[in-house]
């Protein structure tokens, strides 16, 4: 990689896939440079950012001038690119192809079941200055946990990691997302132990790249419980 620039990612850690980005890269000490782009600012409408990702989403990467802008696409891309161990995203075919199972149905259950209960309960009520309405939220904690039941019997089984024996770039999806209702103090795990020793597993594996990451949802957390 003589003579290439660090990759550089444009990320908001109160995202979810910004968080999976800026973990795989910590703690696999690739060399980047992060570009903070505030969301709640509007920071992704301006037109720097706009020229760079039309949708206006984080995250995105610059490799060299190469751009992607999908976090599935960026994290396959990078375990490809770079010195990544490929546990993450294995090569032999058919463990790779349990890893694309998981990351094709994680964009249509993990992700907008845990993103709709932050968002009935941490954000609208931001926005809106009032509390969460009780109906809406029973509904989104009801479809998350019919998702948590299909990770369980599905995915997770037995093994210790969604996948296999390894921790691969699913897990860092999945957890990712389902930390995300910590910000309003909310444990989505609590009531389920095999997803809890999951998770000890994950954050175990990946030791203070996981804290770093989150530290921005920590803050969120501590803030909404003090002015309970």
């Amino acid at each position: 990689m003589t003579g290439r620039k660090a990759v550089e990612v444009y990320l908001d850690l109160l995202s979810q896939p910004c968080r999976a980005v800026h973990i795989l890269l910590n703690y696999n000490r690739v060399p980047h440079s992060v570009r903070t782009v505030a969301l709640r600012r509007g920071e992704n409408k301006t037109p720097e950012f706009t020229k760079l990702n039309l949708m206006q989403k984080v995250p995105v990467m610059v490799d060299n001038g190469f751009v992607l802008t999908e976090s599935d696409a960026i994290l396959k891309y990078l375990v490809s690119r770079y010195d990544i161990p490929q546990h993450w995203y294995p090569r032999q075919l058919e463990r790779r192809a349990r890893v694309d199972e998981y990351t094709a149905w994680h964009h249509t259950h993990t992700r907008p079941h845990a993103a709709k209960v932050f968002i009935l309960e941490v954000l609208l009520p931001r926005m809106m200055g009032s509390p969460p309405d009780p109906v809406k939220l029973s509904r989104a904690l009801a479809e998350l946990g019919e998702t948590l039941d299909r990770l369980e019997s599905m995915f997770l089984k037995r093994q210790p990691f969604l996948c296999g024996d390894d921790i691969t770039l699913a897990d860092l999806l999945a957890i990712c997302e389902l930390m995300q209702p910590v910000g309003g103090d909310r444990d989505v795990l609590e009531n389920r132990p095999q997803l809890q020793q999951w998770r000890r597993r994950v954050q175990s594996a990946l030791g203070e790249s996981f804290d770093q990451a989150h530290a921005v949802l920590y803050a969120l957390r501590d803030r909404n419980k003090a002015k309970l």
